[in-house]
């Protein structure tokens, strides 16, 4: 039996995948290796997944899209496929709203066609990624699984939110387990070009200004990649059970919700003064207003899936950022 891994060049599952092939699991990953941002990086990524020890009997990867379902079926067609952790997707808040379709095909079509794959299979557990996008400007902090989540901000959220809607229509109709994972701010060693660590890193060390949205007045619940893969890991061993209860998120079927994060809302001029320390140089900083489909603060409820299989993150900023600016340092040359 195997495991398929989608996003499988990608930041998070990335790590999953090694994790997995460390633990003695095999993995099938795929991943349509986009140019979202530099190619070359996800190589990096899927050279790192090949070096772990035993990679080459457990590890097996396919470059296709997975919103292409022909292309998807035809290259798991000699596998069995058990479990599913679907990481893939089209990432980006404000890329959204520039190219509106590719979410669509990323993050809708492509969604249904893993649910598909899983009906077909009969898997038995589907661990997917939403995201803390989905709260929108959620004036009650910190967020909560149990929270409205009714008003997204961008079209990132809105194709999330839908994800755990059809996730959750899957799970009654055909008692598919399932368990959605609301990602909190991920960063560390691997991390994405686009998002904030790199930025502001690559800024500093380069001498450049960084731009600092909303004047600085925002909060994110930052979570290091270990204390994710954690999370999904411990997911994925523990599916839920189709017993008519209720579960985190509010089903009765066999389909929960869980945030994964920090549980630590942390001032972004916090956040900025780490990455400064562990550079040793000082930020140049250009406070810009608030950017279209952003939101001004995120901050998890952990206590869901801590109650449920002991979650619990381990690493601060105070660590993390270290951590991650001594892996950019090594992978860039900076």
């Amino acid at each position: 039996m195997a495991l398929l891994v989608t996003g499988a060049a990608g930041f998070i599952a990335s790590h999953v995948c090694r994790r997995l092939i460390a633990r003695g699991e095999r993995v099938v990953g795929v991943d349509s290796l986009d140019s979202y941002y530099q190619v070359s990086l996800k190589h990096d990524r899927l050279a790192a997944i090949r070096a772990e020890e035993g990679a080459g009997e457990r590890f097996v990867f396919h470059q296709l899209d997975f919103a292409d379902h022909e292309a998807l079926d035809a290259a798991i067609s000699g596998e069995e496929i058990d479990r599913i952790v679907h990481l893939g997707a089209q990432a980006g808040v404000r890329y959204s709203l520039e190219n509106p379709r590719a979410y669509v095909r990323s993050n809708l079509t492509g969604h249904v066609n893993l649910l598909e794959l899983a009906r077909g299979s009969k898997a038995k557990h589907l661990v997917y990624a939403s995201s803390s996008s989905v709260y929108g400007q959620n004036a009650s902090l910190p967020f909560k699984v149990e929270d409205r989540v009714d008003h997204p901000v961008s079209l990132y959220a809105a194709t999330k939110r839908a994800d755990e809607l059809m996730s959750e229509t899957y799970s009654h109709l055909y008692r598919i387990p399932q368990t959605g994972l609301r990602f909190f701010t991920v960063y560390g060693p691997w991390g994405r070009p686009d998002m904030a660590p790199w930025l502001f890193t690559s800024a500093i060390l380069e001498g450049r200004p960084i731009k600092v949205f909303n004047d600085g007045k925002m909060m994110r619940d930052f979570t290091f990649i270990d204390d994710i893969v954690a999370g999904v890991l411990a997911a994925l061993d523990n599916p839920p059970a189709d017993d008519g209860e209720e579960k985190a998120g509010g089903s009765k079927a066999p389909h929960r919700l869980y945030n994964i994060g920090n549980n630590k809302a942390e001032k972004l001029e916090d956040f900025i003064t780490a990455i400064e320390q562990a550079c040793g140089r000082k930020a140049i900083r250009d406070y810009q207003p608030m950017q279209p489909g952003d939101v001004p603060a995120t901050y998890a409820d952990i206590s869901a899936i801590h109650d449920d299989l002991g979650y619990a993150p381990t690493t601060p900023i105070s660590v993390g950022i270290p951590r991650w600016v001594q892996w950019y340092r090594s992978y860039t040359g900076a």
